[in-house]
């Protein structure tokens, strides 16, 4: 869970620089974009090994 608030962390702060820099205003916001996808990752595995753990609990 903390990995999600440090991915989560990273992309708002290059939204922050987005704000901040309007010259590279698109570089920023791909590169918070891209966070944005490790953290749907990050939960996507997170889920997926919850769903295993269930099964195999179930046995």
């Amino acid at each position: 869970m903390n990995r999600l608030v440090e991915i989560r962390s990273q992309e708002s702060l290059c939204r922050e620089r987005a704000v901040l820099d309007s010259e590279r205003r698109v570089f920023w916001l791909a590169q918070a974009q891209q966070w944005e996808q490790r953290a749907l990752d990050e939960i996507a595995y997170h889920f997926q090994c919850n769903v295993v753990q269930a099964e195999l609990a179930r046995g």
